[in-house]
């Protein structure tokens, strides 16, 4: 095995790499970006890399993955599986493993304080790989943060050519990733490859929250296609009212068009989600599902405060199609997605959110396919 140096033009969907104590770092938002909140959960989860990936051409038959796996749990809720990692071959999906261990950083919500248990690097395999010229993917965990270590190989490797046009997405966990089955599988990764995109994928669980720094990290990104999915965190974190809401989504666009002046720019409302329809935020976990060992969410607001401005699916989706629709009269590359044409009431009745929340793995794939031919095929070339 011969020891390959982890260069960035190896890896794809990361927008910063750092040197730490353990190895190589991807970051999804870059540290100027990262200073200007004092909020651990966008720092949390845009280290988390998800749609990050090695990719390299190689007649490897075997290729070893040395990685320091960090996660997050809570105390007194079911603990995630290790985070998976995924091997494409030529665009399929060929092998999947984990690294077991690494570090763990428990929350007590009650306590509000952070147990730290510091754990060991592991090493994932892939062998038995054709002994042909072949393009390789290997997806990081899109939902535990990875130190990057060493990487091995039985035959040499080299950059693959970036020659898929850029699709820029942000979003919130759902779009980062929450219950999909692994990080290739993920909605915005299957759009992705059944589009023939590159993906670089700002899904920030929790996060989605027309901050100014994501929208600036958005307008400062090279991209071909760039969309944002709004509304299920400005409901489930209750951070603002309907007064703030319509000029914030104006001046998040706004900042993107500095950068973008004339780039496809897409705007999807939420999917369906049962809960936050027409009950405000905030969102919380519910208390008797975890009596019970389960993870589910629920929805703590009155309906009646929509009158004051308080925030729900509904009310948002009904103003982002009117802002669209307001700045596509003189933006013709601005086009509005209707969350509820990607998984709607129907689509609940037959794959329902399982913790009230999160599509399932069904429903990723199911989202991904509308997505692509709903919206990506309306901005790409044809032919």
């Amino acid at each position: 095995m011969h020891d390959i140096e982890i260069t960035p033009d190896l890896l794809r969907g990361a927008l910063e790499l750092e040197r730490t104590g353990s190895g190589l770092r991807p970051h999804r938002l870059p540290a100027w970006a990262r200073a200007q909140t004092q909020d651990p959960q966008p720092a949390m989860v845009e280290a988390q890399p998800s749609g990050v990936r090695l990719a390299f051409r190689t007649a490897a038959t075997a290729i070893e993955l040395v990685a320091l796996p960090t996660r997050w749990a809570y105390r007194g809720v079911p603990a995630r599986p290790d985070g998976v990692y995924d091997l494409l071959v030529d665009g399929r999906l060929t092998a999947q493993g984990s690294i077991p261990g690494g570090t763990v950083h428990t929350v007590d919500m009650a306590t509000g304080t952070t147990e730290h248990r510091a754990g060991e690097p592991g090493t994932i395999a892939f062998t038995g790989l054709p002994a042909t010229g072949k393009e390789v993917e290997i997806w990081l965990p899109h939902n535990e943060a990875t130190d990057l270590v060493a990487l091995r190989a039985d035959a040499p490797i080299e950059a693959a050519p970036a020659s898929r046009p850029v699709w820029l997405h942000h979003g919130s966990s759902i779009s980062q990733g929450s219950n999909a089955a692994s990080p290739a599988t993920t909605w915005p990764a299957l759009a992705a490859r059944q589009s023939g995109l590159d993906l670089i994928n700002l899904g920030l669980s929790g996060s989605a929250l027309l901050d100014p720094f994501t929208a600036r990290t958005l307008r400062n990104t090279p991209a071909d296609v760039i969309s944002v999915k709004i509304g299920i965190n400005l409901v489930n974190t209750d951070v603002m009212r309907l007064r703030a809401f319509v000029p914030a989504v104006h001046g998040f666009l706004d900042t993107i068009r500095d950068g973008h002046p004339d780039t496809p720019l897409l705007v999807a409302s939420p999917i369906y989600c049962p809960i936050h329809e027409d009950t405000p935020g905030p969102g919380a976990f519910d208390p008797e599902a975890l009596r019970e060992g389960r993870v589910r969410f629920r929805a703590t607001g009155d309906p009646a405060e929509r009158a004051a401005g308080k925030l729900t699916l509904t009310v948002i989706r009904e103003h982002l199609a009117r802002i669209v629709a307001q700045r596509a009269a003189t933006d013709p590359q601005l086009h509005y997605i209707n969350g509820l044409d990607l998984y709607g009431e129907a689509d609940h009745a037959d794959l329902p959110l399982p913790d009230a929340l999160h599509p399932d793995a069904a429903a990723h794939r199911r989202i991904a396919d509308r997505f692509a031919k709903l919206a990506l095929s309306r901005v790409l070339p044809r032919g």
